[in-house]
């Protein structure tokens, strides 16, 4: 089987050289090449990385570090001219623009000077981006090999991206401090929610009350082997009465947050919501997902994808509203958010696309606060420069987007469980719209993922104090 072409190397020996011989490859710069590129340096400047560091800066954005710009001069010369055998003497470089990311970069070197005693060659470099301007000019000075060389590469073994010290561990960081808080877990009646309950106790985050008939969760917990030693049991007959007596004590203030078990959300939710409990507020109540995945600079928020199945308009501007809210919780100041859709132009066929475009007008009116708003976004624009670049989409949100607002529950849903699933996604769920925070999880999610959904309610318990609901 043949190797592809750009894995069949071949170099030009000195004698195969003249003057004005030239080589070129083309690049796309991508928020993954900066954090790669500074993970192998050392180079952790913000002013690459961080994009609300860069936006204060006379660059206004991210750039790339200088010197990626001088590998890929490096990449022309070892590869396509003079190749393979090639030995570098020295470079000069002049940064002429800055490199963003999404920019498509033209990196051209070419034979300005041969010298034949000892086999040196001077070429001029020049890096041009996508508009045809000038980024990077220089000039090289290498060896050229003397004997013609023909290679083919090996697979370059694959690299992926991971959050050093990882997206819980910063969670943990800022909602340890704050101390623990009390959480009614309701009706925890199977091993995985009854665990997830003290897998927040032992993280230092949370102080479970049990709310469940007692004599199951401690049956459950002797078959298991968990000690419900110093919990609170708060005993009912059923997981309807937990999910009433939770939201009782929620409303009361002898909880501050409340974490779903093992019943259906429609109860949970129902119980939340009746007017008795003095726990619904003028927003719609919604779910977000808070998601880190090694593929994307930063965590990001998708909703709605577990609590509203086909929202409408209105119950699209909450759930922003919440979204932002939280986003504020974390710490992200002026969240930037992405109205979702298949396509990023207003179709009057897509109701997706309309209720993006009338989203964005009340931000503009003031109707949305505390966010930068802007769709319709297909999926590709929301996260990545690139494409958004490629399309003529000219954005303060597209590429950069912190939340991810889904047209309906489905998508939402299958949106979030691929990145988990096939991207290496790490997450976290919340429900936000009434006076506490609700943790809830799947089944399926593991300790992290329920550890991490406690430190979210910790921030949002923390937040609400000083910004009620």
């Amino acid at each position: 089987m043949n190797l592809p072409v750009l894995q069949r190397l071949h170099n030009r020996s000195f004698d195969e050289i003249a003057v004005g011989d030239s080589a070129s490859i083309e690049r796309t710069v991508t928020a993954a090449d900066l954090q790669l590129f500074a993970a192998l340096s050392g180079d952790f400047n913000p002013q690459h990385l961080d994009a609300g560091f860069a936006a204060s800066t006379h660059f206004h954005g991210v750039v790339a570090h200088g010197m990626f710009g001088g590998a890929l001069i490096s990449a022309v010369l070892g590869t396509r001219l003079p190749g393979p055998g090639t030995i570098y003497l020295g470079q000069t470089l002049k940064f002429v623009a800055p490199v963003r990311i999404g920019d498509v970069l033209r990196v051209r070197v070419t034979v300005k000077a041969r010298e034949a005693t000892h086999r040196r060659v001077t070429l001029d470099c020049l890096c041009l981006n996508q508009h045809g301007q000038a980024v990077i000019e220089g000039e090289a000075q290498v060896i050229a090999p003397q004997e013609r060389i023909e290679w083919q590469a090996g697979q370059l073994p694959e690299v992926r991206l991971s959050e050093g010290g990882g997206g819980l561990a910063r969670l943990l960081a800022a909602a340890r401090p704050l101390g623990a808080i009390k959480v009614a877990v309701v009706h925890p009646c199977d091993a995985v929610s009854l665990g997830a309950a003290l897998d927040g106790r032992d993280a230092g985050l949370i102080e479970p009350v049990l709310v469940a008939p007692r004599a199951r969760v401690e049956a459950l917990a002797a078959a298991a082997g968990l000690s419900l030693a110093g919990l609170r049991i708060e005993d009912v007959a059923h997981s309807h009465a937990a999910a009433a007596r939770a939201a009782e004590l929620a409303g009361q203030g002898e909880v501050q947050a409340l974490m779903k078990g093992s019943l259906h959300t429609d109860e949970l939710m129902s119980a939340v919501l009746e007017a008795s409990a003095g726990l619904r507020t003028e927003r719609r109540a919604s779910h977000c997902f808070l998601m880190q995945t090694p593929a994307y600079p930063r965590p990001f928020i998708i909703t709605d994808a577990a609590l509203n199945i086909a929202p409408t308009l209105a119950h699209k501007a909450d759930i922003v509203r919440n979204a932002i809210e939280l986003a504020h919780a974390i710490g992200v100041a002026r969240p930037k958010v992405a109205i979702l859709a298949a396509v990023e132009t207003v179709n009057a066929q897509m109701p997706a696309t309309l209720d993006a475009a009338a989203l964005c007008k009340m931000a503009d009116r003031g109707q949305i606060a505390g966010g930068e708003l802007d769709g319709p976004l297909a999926f590709d624009n929301a996260v990545s420069f690139a494409a958004a670049r490629i399309k003529g989409i000219e954005s303060n949100v597209a590429g950069q987007a912190d939340v991810l607002v889904v047209p309906d529950l489905e998508s939402g849903n299958m949106l979030a469980k691929q990145l988990e699933y096939l991207g290496g996604a790490a997450s976290a769920g919340i429900v936000l719209g009434a006076r506490v925070p609700i943790v809830l999880t799947s089944r399926a999610d593991g300790a992290e993922s329920r550890i991490a959904s406690c430190a979210l309610a910790v921030l949002l318990a923390h937040h609400y104090r000083s910004t009620p609901p």
